[in-house]
């Protein structure tokens, strides 16, 4: 299994950096890859809500996520599957002073399999998948960021 994250520190309280992260109605202006959202649960982000969604082209196809477990301010977990890997994917937030850390991980299972995934998986996949869990919670902090400053 695989394992990549990245952490960063936005502006401001826990609960309105959870809020931006939660609407997925701004996930087009952070979210690595995202298209656009095909199917939401109404009780997101509670356990058991289902969000499908679709990737610009070229990128991970469909991507099925699936709450497990969900601590108001404090993170959410999901269960995760595309086209080519399946995984658990973890948000947590944690006090900085008066900013948040947020934090992003993934732990993943490539689908297809051969003797030299495990070496493919270390050179390319892994990096490939910090470097888009960085963007994502980088451009996530530029929009709290835009959420403070007036207009």
């Amino acid at each position: 299994m695989g394992r990549a994250s990245a952490t960063i520190t936005v502006p401001g309280r826990i609960a309105d950096a959870e809020t931006l992260w939660y609407d997925p109605t701004r996930w087009p202006a952070w979210v690595d890859g995202f298209g656009h959202l095909v199917k939401l649960d109404d009780h997101w982000p509670e356990p058991d809500a289902r969000l499908v969604w679709d990737s610009k082209p070229g990128g991970r196809g469909r991507v099925v996520e699936c709450v497990t477990s969900h601590v108001q301010r404090q993170g959410q977990t999901l269960a995760i599957e595309d086209e080519r890997l399946r995984g658990s994917q973890q948000v947590r937030f944690e006090p900085a002073g008066g900013d948040t850390l947020v934090t992003l991980s993934l732990d993943y299972d490539l689908k297809r399999r051969t003797l030299i995934t495990p070496l493919v998986d270390w050179l390319f996949v892994r990096r490939a998948i910090g470097e888009s869990l960085t963007r994502t919670i980088t451009r996530f902090a530029h929009e709290r960021d835009g959420d403070l400053r007036p207009f």
